[in-house]
Parts: structure tokens; C-alpha cells; sequence
């Protein structure tokens, strides 16, 4: 009876650890939230957001996905105010890269990353936070610089 026990135990073990490493290596363990950008002309755009906050999150970003849903991206959270530069190293999708300032207003919108370049992205102004989100979404729906962005 207790090797048939430690079988038991050992494929639950497995199990466990390949649920979390599928969690893991798709993103899907990163903390959600919403935000929305209030447009110049008054339009609201909410999207449903993963936030990263750990070097880990960060680092893996966007990296490797084949889809992100329409109203889906990724908030870089950062504790200082300051220039950033991010790539497309790994990513497999066109991003739009939007860098924000501490008071919430877009400072610079990169469109279009490409996939897989790994050319810098400066934010070109000081930004406290960074959204990915689909590439070719900003100019879909007028997102531009100066426009709010309001967590939730």
C-alpha cells in the first residue's frame, strides 16, 4: 500500500508543479487590474491589464505570447519617475508602447513595435509607468499624448 501512496503523491506533486510552470511561462500568474485612458475629446478606453511590478514580471514581459486579447496589455509599474527604454526581444506580436508620466498624462506613444527587434524604445520624457498594448490600438482609437490615464 505506501508505494502505491507515494505514487499518488509524487503525480500530484508533478501535476502541481506543471500547472504552475504553465502559469508561469504564459503570464498568466501576474496580478490583473483595469485602467482607463480618458482621451482629449473625452473618449474612455478601459483595458484589462497585467500588472508587472517584480524585475521577474518585467523582465518576462510580453515575451513569447501569440495573442493578446483587443481590450488586453501589460502596466509596468516603476517606483521612481525616470527615461526608460524597453524591446521587443522575444515578443512575438506588434505592440504599441505608451509612457506615462507619475501625474497619469501620456508622454510618448511608440506604435507599432515590431516583434522580435531588438533596437531600444526610449520613452523620450521621464515616465513612471509603461503600457503595451496591441499594436496599432492608439491610432485605432485617437489615443495620444496627453491623454489621462486613470488606474482602478
Amino acid at each position: 500500500m505506501k508505494p502505491k501512496y507515494k505514487l499518488t503523491l509524487g503525480l500530484a506533486v508533478a501535476v502541481v508543479l506543471v500547472v504552475f510552470v504553465a502559469f508561469a511561462v504564459t503570464g498568466l500568474a501576474s496580478p490583473s487590474s483595469t485602467l482607463t485612458i480618458q482621451s482629449a475629446n473625452g473618449a474612455k478606453h478601459v483595458f484589462k491589464v497585467e500588472v508587472a511590478r517584480t524585475r521577474e514580471e518585467m523582465a518576462q514581459g510580453l515575451m513569447n505570447r501569440t495573442e493578446l486579447a483587443a481590450d488586453a496589455g501589460m502596466v509596468f509599474l516603476f517606483e521612481d519617475e525616470d527615461y526608460r527604454s524597453f524591446w521587443m526581444k522575444n515578443t512575438l506580436i506588434p505592440l504599441d508602447i505608451i509612457f506615462i508620466g507619475k501625474d497619469g498624462t501620456i508622454r510618448h506613444i511608440h506604435p507599432m513595435a515590431l516583434p522580435l527587434d531588438e533596437t531600444p524604445v526610449p520613452s523620450g520624457a521621464p515616465a513612471a509607468a509603461v503600457l503595451e498594448i496591441n499594436g496599432g490600438k492608439t491610432q485605432a482609437l485617437g489615443i495620444a499624448v496627453g491623454d489621462r490615464v486613470i488606474y482602478h
